[in-house]
C-alpha cells in the first residue's frame, strides 16, 4: 500500500451547510486509514472494518428490499477525500461514506452494493427507488423531508486551519479573527459566516479580517504554510483529512454551516415511507454502540463529527425563502 499524497484537484472545498448545537472539539483528528508504511490506504483492498447481524433489526427491512439480499446504496462520483474517493486501481469507490454504508448492511444482514453516479441522480434514483439508500453526505432540510426519510449518522460542521505551527491556538468568535489574514472559498455558507463575523468586528470597533479567495482548496494550504494566510475556513472533512495526512496544520475551532443557532446533520436517504428508515436508524444505533462507527469516523480522520446517537427525520435546515 503506498503512501498517499493527496492532489489538489481531489481536495476541493466543498460548501457545508448546517440544525442544533456543533461539538466544542478543536483538536485535531487521529490518523485516517493508515496503512503499514505509515501512510494512507488508498489501494482497493481497504479492508473494511465490519459488524455483526443483528437478527431483530435485519427482520425489519422490507421484503421488498431485501428479497435480493442485497442493499443498493447510491454515492457521488464528485465527492473528494475522505468523503468518497476513487482507490489507486482508479475504479474502486472508498472513503467514509462507503464504509458506513458496509457497516450498516453488515447489521441488516444484507451484502452491500453501491451505484456511483453525480449529485443530481442519488436524489433522482431514491425517488424512482432505484437505489434504496443514499450515503452522501446529504444534510437533512425541511424540503428533501417532503420526499425523503432520513437518518443521521454525523454532524455537518465547518473548521478552521491554521499552520502546525502557528501561534492561534482557538477560533471560536468573531473577535478571535479580529485582524487575521484568512481564506474562504466564494459563493460558500462559510463565507456568509466569516462576512458575518467581520462586520461584527466592524462594528465593535474591532480590526477588519483581510479576506483572500482561492478557488481551489490546495491554493489556499499553498498559501497557509508559506504565510500568505493565517487561517483558512472550510468543510471540517477535507480540513480534517489533511490535517491527518499532511501533519503540517491544525485545526482550532469548528462551527456550524448554518450559523451559531443551527447545526446541520448529515444521514442516510431513503424514499419517505418506504420502511427502510427505521431499521438503517436502528442499524446506526447498533454500530454507534458496538464502537465500530467511531473507528471507522476516526481511520478517515472525522472523529470529530460522530454523534452520540442516529435520529429519525430530525429537524432539518430551514425552507429557502422565495
Amino acid at each position: 500500500m503506498r503512501r498517499f499524497v493527496v492532489p489538489a484537484a481531489l481536495l476541493l472545498a466543498l460548501s457545508a451547510c448546517g440544525a442544533d448545537p456543533a461539538p466544542e472539539n478543536s483538536a485535531a483528528p487521529p490518523p485516517p486509514a493508515a496503512s503499514s508504511d505509515g501512510g494512507v490506504n488508498t489501494s482497493p483492498d481497504q479492508q473494511r472494518i465490519r459488524a455483526q447481524k443483528v437478527d431483530a433489526i435485519a427482520a425489519q427491512v422490507p421484503p421488498a428490499i431485501a428479497a435480493d439480499g442485497k442493499l443498493l446504496v447510491g454515492h457521488s462520483g464528485e465527492g473528494a477525500p475522505p468523503l468518497g474517493f476513487l482507490a489507486d486501481d482508479d475504479t474502486t469507490y472508498i472513503g467514509v461514506e462507503t464504509d458506513l454504508a458496509q457497516l450498516v448492511a453488515d447489521v441488516l444482514g444484507l451484502e452491500y452494493a453501491s451505484e456511483i453516479t453525480s449529485w443530481e441522480n442519488l436524489f433522482v434514483g431514491a425517488k424512482s427507488s432505484k437505489l434504496e439508500a443514499v450515503f452522501n453526505n446529504v444534510t437533512v432540510t425541511e424540503e428533501r423531508k417532503d420526499i425523503y426519510d432520513f437518518a443521521t449518522y454525523r454532524v455537518d460542521q465547518l473548521a478552521w486551519q491554521v499552520a502546525a505551527d502557528s501561534p492561534i491556538t482557538a477560533i471560536a468568535k468573531p473577535a478571535d479573527i479580529a485582524g487575521l489574514k484568512v481564506s474562504v472559498g466564494s459563493g460558500t455558507n462559510q463565507e456568509k459566516i466569516l462576512l458575518d463575523w467581520d462586520k461584527a468586528n466592524k462594528d465593535a470597533g474591532l480590526k477588519p479580517a483581510e479576506i483572500s479567495y482561492y478557488n481551489l482548496y490546495g491554493d489556499a494550504l499553498l498559501a497557509l504554510k508559506s504565510g500568505r494566510i493565517q487561517a483558512y475556513f472550510g468543510p471540517n472533512p477535507s480540513v480534517a483529512y489533511n490535517v491527518a495526512v499532511g501533519k503540517d496544520t491544525k485545526i482550532v475551532g469548528v462551527a456550524s454551516g448554518a450559523g451559531p443557532d443551527l447545526q446541520g446533520l448529515i444521514a442516510a436517504m431513503t424514499l419517505k415511507d418506504n420502511g427502510l428508515v427505521k431499521p438503517l436508524n436502528e442499524a446506526l444505533n447498533s454500530v454507534i454502540k458496538d464502537g465500530s462507527y467511531q473507528k471507522v469516523l476516526d481511520r478517515w480522520g472525522l472523529g470529530n463529527e460522530a454523534i452520540p446517537e442516529s435520529q429519525i427525520n430530525p429537524p432539518g435546515l430551514p425552507r429557502q425563502e422565495g
